[in-house]
């Protein structure tokens, strides 16, 4: 694309297409330098949907939290409730002190595990609309455009940002998130790719590293502790009593 048209004036308030737009709202820092350069605004958006996609085997390993935490902790400083987590994997749960650590200790999250999928959207709109949750993540794995669409606009209206994990494979399906990332591991770093924004979308993807200084320090002495600890003896239970073998 060329330089604009003598009638279209160079002005704050028209976005090119081949630039990086503006977000429509404040933008939230991601603590990430490189990713912020990426995202329209200099963050993730403050209101609205933004998927986050990542392939079925890295559910559970962290990366989650390695993304987000930093907006998280941010966001429950200036806010009363918990972060609401909507259909988390079991094997998200982290090491609370590790949480801790990184500004967002474990009771300023609230874990919501619906029975089913339609109970998910439904309980991931009610989060969106409690005043005192400043964020939602939900886990989405067969969601479809209408209900994205739904929680999108539950989101635009109460003003929070949501985000949403899907599979990698949801690449290719229609979503009304304005901002979209393919989130996947690779050695020791993140690739994170921006193939949906405001904007052309990313050439290359930026690397994160997978935990933050603090938290894979953390992380390091927990595996030690860990690995020092004596195996426990078996328990038995004789007459509804603990008996060690």
């Amino acid at each position: 694309m060329g330089s604009l048209p003598s009638f279209l004036p160079e002005r704050a308030d028209v976005w090119r297409g081949d630039a990086l737009g503006l977000a429509p709202a404040a933008a939230l820092p991601s603590g990430h330098a490189v990713l912020d350069a990426e995202l329209p605004g200099g963050g993730w958006p403050a209101a609205g949907l933004t998927e986050l996609l990542q392939a079925p085997g890295m559910q559970g390993a962290c990366h989650d939290w390695r993304l987000l935490l930093p907006t998280l902790a941010r966001l429950t400083t200036s806010a009363q409730g918990p972060v609401a987590l909507v259909g988390a994997p079991d094997g998200l749960q982290p090491f609370a002190p590790a949480l801790a650590a990184q500004g967002l200790p474990a009771t300023r999250l609230l874990w919501v595990q619906p029975v089913d999928d339609k109970a998910l959207l439904w309980a991931g709109e009610q989060a969106l609309r409690c005043a005192d949750v400043p964020a939602v993540l939900a886990w989405l794995p067969r969601a479809r455009a209408d209900g994205l669409r739904r929680l999108h606009l539950a989101a635009l209206d109460h003003g929070k940002p949501l985000f949403a994990w899907r599979p990698a494979t949801a690449q290719a399906e229609s979503s009304p998130a304005p901002l979209r990332l393919l989130v996947e591991a690779d050695g020791s770093t993140l690739q994170v790719l921006a193939f949906k924004r405001r904007g052309p979308p990313m050439v290359r993807p930026v690397g994160l590293a997978p935990h933050a200084p603090a938290l894979a320090a953390l992380l390091a002495l927990r595996r030690r502790s860990q690995a020092a600890q004596p195996a426990s003896p078996e328990v038995r239970h004789v007459l509804g009593r603990p008996v060690a073998a």
